[in-house]
């Protein structure tokens, strides 16, 4: 993964499997960054667990080290202290398995959408015309049927989104790292590929941990919501979400009963005020 590479396509070969390890296990984890001498400790003594199949959501105020904890999650950075075992084996390096999608879309603009989607395949030598027909199939799959051929420059925000989605998912990753890649997305568009989202993920049992400011989305989208304190940022609430609904359509899952009061605790709870 590199500023020139998009980290959305990193999900390489499957991950090695430890037998009844979840895919992902964060134990005490700190990090602490230099600021012109002064050391600026961004995550505390965190520690989460990510189950197989499941969608688990992150919110925490702003600025309190999501996107560190990211980055330090898939191996961009390493924590000063604490243990991230991926499939119950130590992290080394960047995990195998693992798909990381950013808000940004990062689409090599003169690359169509096809060719965009199909670059992570691309890089790990898969046949041209297979990397073609999967990628043809997650575009149609993501409601971009029709657009294979047309550049960046030519689609929609949520067009452009859903481009940088299929190539997070045509790699077939067993566990998807979100940081809040709907949030600059209009409201419609952002429920619309929400629910494509969970829809494939679920239908597929992947794991996904999302990083968002969105609590709606959090709690519509997630099996479980975790709560962040500010920094140095430690798990400070945990939600099992049941809303009795089929958590494939984003509406009705905010038409449940309890919705919103999962909402209103979650907010309670990332008032900074009371840190």
């Amino acid at each position: 993964m590199s500023a020139v590479v998009p980290p959305a396509i990193a999900a390489g070969a499957r991950a090695p499997v430890q037998a009844g390890a979840p895919p992902l296990v964060v134990a005490h984890v700190a990090k602490s960054f230099d600021a012109d001498g002064r050391v600026v400790p961004v995550i505390g003594d965190l520690s989460l667990t990510l189950n197989e199949g499941e969608i688990v959501a992150i919110v925490g105020p702003s600025g309190c080290g999501k996107t560190t904890l990211l980055n330090t999650l898939c191996g961009l950075i390493a924590p000063d202290a604490g243990r991230v075992s991926w499939f119950g084996r130590e992290m080394s390096g960047q995990p195998a398995g693992v798909g990381y999608m950013l808000q940004k879309d990062l689409l090599l603009p003169w690359r169509t959408a096809l060719r965009n989607a199909m670059l992570g395949l691309e890089i790990r030598g898969v046949p041209l015309s297979e990397a073609e027909e999967r990628a043809h199939v997650m575009l149609d799959q993501l409601g971009l049927h029709g657009f294979a051929d047309h550049y960046p420059t030519t689609l929609s925000g949520g067009m452009r989104q859903r481009v940088a989605l299929a190539r997070t998912l045509v790699n077939e990753p067993d566990v998807l790292l979100l940081d809040e890649p709907f949030a600059a997305l209009d409201f419609q568009t952002k429920l619309l590929i929400e629910s494509d989202t969970a829809k494939l993920v679920r239908e597929s049992q992947r794991s996904v941990l999302l990083i968002t400011h969105d609590i709606e989305e959090a709690v519509s989208i997630a099996d479980r919501v975790i709560v962040l304190s500010k920094r140095p940022t430690r798990v400070k609430a945990m939600y099992d979400i049941a809303l009795g609904t089929e958590r494939t359509d984003m509406i009705a899952a905010r038409e449940s009963a309890g919705f919103v009061d999962y909402v209103r605790r979650i907010w309670a709870d990332l008032d900074v005020t009371r840190q």
